[in-house]
């Protein structure tokens, strides 16, 4: 079974979800400075806006993730994911936050898109410190 599917598997997929919205709730709350209220007041708001959005919206970009994370699976290794993953942060970052980017776009997510683009200068930061956390919840569901 390839990474994606994997995480995508019905019988896993609702563990991986919690697990990646674990690791969100975590990531914001760790956050600290005037970058932290702003992206705390952002998660706050949008959470407030739509009951169980970050769940939700992390099931529904569960196939995206996957896929712009399998490549960095293939190439590890031997390797720890989670080192590997920080060892390439910023190429990590930017497919991840391709993903999210092009979920804002969307027109259905107008709203949150509003919410994430004053953020989402200081986002590639926050990925990049989060890579460790993910792929240490991530990579218990890959068989």
């Amino acid at each position: 079974m390839s990474f994606s599917e994997s995480l995508l598997d019905p019988a896993k997929r609702p563990q991986v979800v919690t697990a990646i919205a674990t690791v969100i709730d975590e990531e914001v709350n760790s956050k600290g400075g005037l970058g932290g209220m702003a992206i705390k007041g952002a998660y706050a708001s949008a959470k407030k806006m739509k009951d169980g959005i970050v769940p939700k919206g992390t099931d529904a970009m569960l196939p995206d993730i996957a896929s712009a994370l399998e490549p960095f699976w293939n190439a590890k290794g031997d390797q720890d994911f989670g080192a590997f993953l920080s060892s390439r942060s910023a190429e990590v970052a930017d497919a991840l936050l391709a993903v999210a980017d092009a979920k804002a776009e969307s027109p259905d997510n107008a709203a949150i898109a509003k919410l994430y683009k004053p953020i989402r200068g200081k986002a590639k930061g926050y990925v990049e410190e989060a890579l460790p956390r993910l792929a240490g919840a991530i990579t218990p569901f890959v068989s």
